[in-house]
């Protein structure tokens, strides 16, 4: 099962707003990407599939995730904060949100364009900084 069109189309229009990001189908799911390293991933938990989410809370039911990068304070304050956050333990830096009806999608546009930080060239998150003309 992949995730819901519109749940894709949402990130992505967050996602691809960033200098020379794009999307591109993964393993499961949909991820964007800057360069070669990815910066989110959506995809559904669900049996029959590896899931930190699944491994970490014993839900079986199936959710749609969010995997993002994030750093220092946030980071910690993310890893700490409960559902709909979790941590899973493949990567230091990777955190995962829950997306449901109950979702603020400003968040999740704070939390990608942070991830993107996380993971794009300085020239490229200079520009996120530059006031346009």
């Amino acid at each position: 099962m992949e995730p819901e069109p519109d749940v894709v189309r949402r990130i992505g229009a967050i996602a691809l707003a960033l200098p020379d990001a794009y999307e591109e189908d993964a393993w499961t799911g949909v991820r964007w990407r800057v360069r070669k390293k990815t910066f989110a991933h959506v995809m559904v938990a669900q049996e029959g599939y590896e899931s930190a989410y699944r491994d970490i809370t014993g839900d079986p039911e199936q959710r749609t995730v969010l995997t993002f990068h994030a750093s220092g304070d946030e980071l910690l304050a993310l890893t700490h904060a409960g559902l709909p956050f979790y941590k899973p333990p493949w990567s230091a830096t990777i955190v995962g949100l829950v997306l449901d009806e109950d979702t603020d999608w400003t968040e999740v546009a704070e939390l990608v364009t942070e991830s993107f930080r996380c993971c794009a060239p300085q020239r490229l998150v200079r520009l996120l900084d530059t006031p346009a003309t």
